[in-house]
């Protein structure tokens, strides 16, 4: 399902209700993640289903920007006996989808997770910006902690290593404690943005996209607090274009930066993906549920939401991708010679 003006054209897949893409007509861009591997239809192919292993079904259908809920990270062994996989079922389901007066609305019953997603999306008067609603409806008559994460994730070829920049300005940063695919980063290290320290006691400056021969890092950062308009951009000189999210930061406090540069070895990521991860929400790293909540708090922070019983939580956002040149800061200083 696809929404466009003389500028942009945004894509939204029914499956996983994945915005599969933002393009910018005239640039012949779009800055969203398009995973290599994506040209197997599991439920057909028994052999390949079994390659992609426990979260097959999300591996084989990630795209662009998705919503994690109410999981952010991997479930527990229980969790996975019961269905779920990475980032729980938000990005796996179907969604009742239409257009009415210019807007996608999408709809889904998570079944397992007793929750309603819904979510609508249209493009700004400004031609060049797409705003995102989204309400989550708990069906049981309990509160409940949960995860609530954009799962944005950037790609080639406006995703260039040593080339694309990033800014934010973050109040404070972590690297991951723990993770199968944290590279060079000190583990656990706090650090102020965007220089984090490696383990030869040097630092990496995350505002450059990793130029490092098959790097990996994931870092949580808390955004200003009770600010309206927090977020990130990206610009890529190569294309002269920039990218961003805007947002809330009573809704989302927290961006995890997850950075792929042909790190991983395992099928289906056979040393070749090229990603980098904007995932601003309710929670600073990708953990199962029993982890989130135990951690309760993380620079004064809590690192998930209460949903009350059979009530909603809404939330709204903004994308938005232009030329450099309508730009008000001075990002051509930055393009590399």
């Amino acid at each position: 399902m696809q929404l466009e003006n003389e500028t942009l054209r945004v894509t939204l897949l029914a499956d996983g209700c994945h915005i599969a893409e933002i393009f910018h007509k005239q640039a012949a861009i779009s800055p969203l993640w398009i995973p290599p591997w994506l040209t197997a239809n599991i439920k057909q192919d028994a052999e390949t289903a079994e390659a992609y292993g426990p979260d097959r079904h999300f591996l084989a259908s990630v795209m662009g920007h998705h919503v994690c809920l109410d999981m952010f990270g991997e479930p527990s062994e229980s969790e996975r006996s019961a269905g779920f996989e990475l980032h729980g079922e938000a990005s796996l389901v179907s969604y009742d989808c239409f257009v009415v007066d210019g807007k996608i609305h999408a709809t889904a019953h998570l079944r397992r997770s007793a929750l309603r997603l819904s979510r609508s999306i249209h493009l700004g008067p400004d031609g060049y910006s797409v705003s995102i609603c989204e309400t989550v409806e708990n069906l049981l008559p309990i509160d409940r902690p949960i995860a609530w994460t954009q799962h944005v994730t950037l790609g080639p070829p406006f995703l260039v290593p040593g080339v694309t920049r990033i800014r934010m300005n973050p109040i404070r940063s972590r690297v991951a404690n723990t993770h199968l695919d944290q590279g060079e980063l000190n583990p656990g290290a706090d650090f102020t943005w965007p220089n984090a320290p490696s383990h030869d006691e040097d630092t990496h400056n995350l505002s450059i996209f990793a130029d490092r021969n098959r790097s990996a890092s994931l870092t949580t950062h808390r955004m200003e607090r009770n600010v309206s308009d927090v977020g990130f951009t990206a610009f890529c000189p190569l294309r002269n274009m920039i990218f961003g999210y805007q947002w809330n930061s009573q809704d989302f406090p927290w961006l995890v930066m997850w950075e792929e540069n042909k790190f991983r070895h395992d099928f289906p990521w056979n040393h070749r993906t090229v990603a980098c991860g904007l995932e601003f929400g309710v929670s600073p790293f990708p953990e199962s549920r029993r982890q989130m909540v135990d951690r309760r708090s993380l620079f004064n922070t809590p690192t998930f939401r209460w949903l009350g019983a059979k009530s909603k939580l809404s939330a709204s956002y903004s994308a938005f991708l232009y030329s450099a040149d309508q730009a008000n800061l001075d990002y051509r200083s930055e393009i590399p010679t």
